[in-house]
């Protein structure tokens, strides 16, 4: 396995939604890559343990407390994790909700709708804007948006999970734009459907399909996405930017 080690060290990065699930995948993976490593969840227990069981490992890591859907708590987060960082050099959108999950386009309320949408793309801008000011002072800053395979292949049954995905990546797109003159690249990470604890409640029916589907046929799990995530972060892609990465075993090409 290649040493990963040094990889991202020295660098200061946020990655929101880390209580658990890919999240946690990626701030172990970052952390262990030589990082200083904010975790940011509203699971405040869970995101308690995590850092507790990571600090134990001697990585450099502290918790913060984030709702997404609260402009307040965004602005708030944002600016305790940098403080505490002492500056920002990455940051991992990664905080999301589903909540559409089996259900057609016509069985999506509007407050379901509103919800996601206030967290995934809403709550992406807002972090995005709260962080700005340190990554461009960085000289080196990082975004990294997580998009999702799914609008790639227009999944069904997923409506509003599918389109505000859509949304992320295009701002992934312009956002890369509007920040190539402050030597900021932003990237979008597109994984399938991975084994956490978020995805439990999809049918085993689903995950068949796309197991079967796959160039690579075996269920994805989160150490499959890490390494998409490092590489977004690190001096390997400094000239990558604007570009979504599908990493789903071949499930979609592009």
């Amino acid at each position: 396995m290649t040493d990963i080690s040094k990889l991202l060290a020295g660098r200061r990065v946020l990655v929101t939604g880390a209580a658990r699930g890919l999240g946690l995948a990626f701030a172990t993976a970052i952390a262990e890559s030589g990082a200083k490593v904010a975790l940011a969840d509203i699971l405040h227990d869970v995101l308690a343990g995590s850092v507790a069981a990571l600090r134990g490992r001697g990585l450099d890591v502290q918790g913060f407390p984030l709702d997404m859907a609260d402009p307040a708590s965004i602005e708030a987060c944002a600016a305790a994790a940098t403080g505490w960082l002492g500056g920002l050099d990455g940051l991992v959108n990664n905080a999301a909700i589903t909540n559409s999950g089996g259900r057609p386009s016509e069985r999506i309320d509007i407050a379901m709708w509103d919800s996601v949408m206030a967290v995934n793309v809403r709550g992406t801008w807002l972090m995005t804007n709260a962080c700005l000011p340190a990554l461009r002072a960085s000289g080196h800053g990082a975004i990294v948006n997580l998009a999702s395979d799914t609008p790639l292949w227009g999944a069904p049954n997923l409506l509003a999970y599918v389109a505000s995905k859509g949304a992320v990546i295009g701002m992934t797109r312009s956002l890369a734009r509007e920040e190539g003159s402050h030597d900021i690249t932003v990237n979008a990470v597109a994984p399938g459907l991975t084994k956490v604890e978020a995805t439990e409640y999809v049918p085993a029916q689903r995950y068949q399909t796309y197991q079967d589907g796959r160039a690579l046929q075996r269920l994805q799990v989160p150490d499959d996405v890490t390494g998409a995530v490092l590489f977004a972060l690190s001096d390997l892609s400094r000239f990558v930017t604007g570009q979504v990465l599908a990493v789903n075993g071949g499930f979609v090409m592009n």
